[in-house]
């Protein structure tokens, strides 16, 4: 489904990847880790969009990304919940999951899809027409990835879900993206919680200095002695 080879990105005269090459086939849940400044962020950033690489391939369905912009990226049916959410906290819940319909134009379709998202997430109907602001950060964690599956995603970007949450909030985050793989969404996840996500995915992409340091399957990468020591630096 997403092929990456020998991507490279700089910010300016600083590298940030040198030559990633990863792969995501449909229906799997795959997960980069690593320590801080390893390129996670940038991979996904160059994946949706939002960075030019320097060199390298980016296809998604035998498509290049390359060069396209992140509306149509979103249309190609691909979606980024990004580090930090971004959610709009002066615009209201409900206004915040409409933006997640603006790329579509099945509108009944759409319609209907937000009242089943708001059965999934039974917080942000209790919120619907408050401010976004005024929720907790568990809450818009939530808002953050309903509004990213109301654009239909077939692959879904995740970077740093957990990022700042409690841990029953972590639980409630990792529930619900279970529940979406049952549903046959492939998943992209970048994730600070090593061993959570590692046990999760089906296969794991180690990365350090901008580099795949290892990769495998669950099985093979909690196989490896050490490896949160030895891989990540923790």
């Amino acid at each position: 489904m997403l092929r990456i080879d020998d991507l490279r990105v700089s910010y300016g005269r600083v590298p940030a990847l040198h030559g990633i090459s990863l792969h995501v086939d449909e229906g799997e849940v795959v997960t980069m880790v690593g320590p801080n400044g390893a390129g996670k962020t940038t991979t996904l950033s160059a994946i949706f969009g939002l960075v030019p690489p320097a060199s390298g391939s980016i296809r998604f369905e035998g498509q290049s990304l390359v060069g396209v912009t992140p509306e149509k990226i979103l249309r190609k049916g691909l979606a980024l919940v990004p580090e930090g959410r971004h959610i709009l906290g002066t615009l209201t819940v409900a206004e915040n999951l409409q933006l997640g319909t603006t790329a579509r134009r099945d509108r009944a379709a759409a319609a209907a899809d937000l009242e089943k998202t708001l059965e999934r997430f039974p917080v942000l109907k209790g919120y619907y027409k408050s401010s976004a602001g005024t929720l907790s950060g568990g809450e818009q964690q939530q808002l953050a990835i309903a509004r990213a599956l109301l654009s239909r995603p077939r692959l879904l970007l995740l970077d740093e879900p957990s990022l700042g949450l409690a841990p029953v909030v972590i639980d409630v985050v990792f529930d619900t993206l279970e529940e979406l793989r049952q549903e046959g969404v492939t998943i992209l996840l970048v994730e600070q919680t090593v061993a959570r996500a590692v046990e999760f995915a089906d296969r794991a992409y180690i990365l350090r200095s901008g580099r795949v340091a290892h990769s495998g399957t669950r099985e093979e990468i909690l196989r490896m002695e050490d490896f949160e020591t030895t891989y990540l630096g923790v």
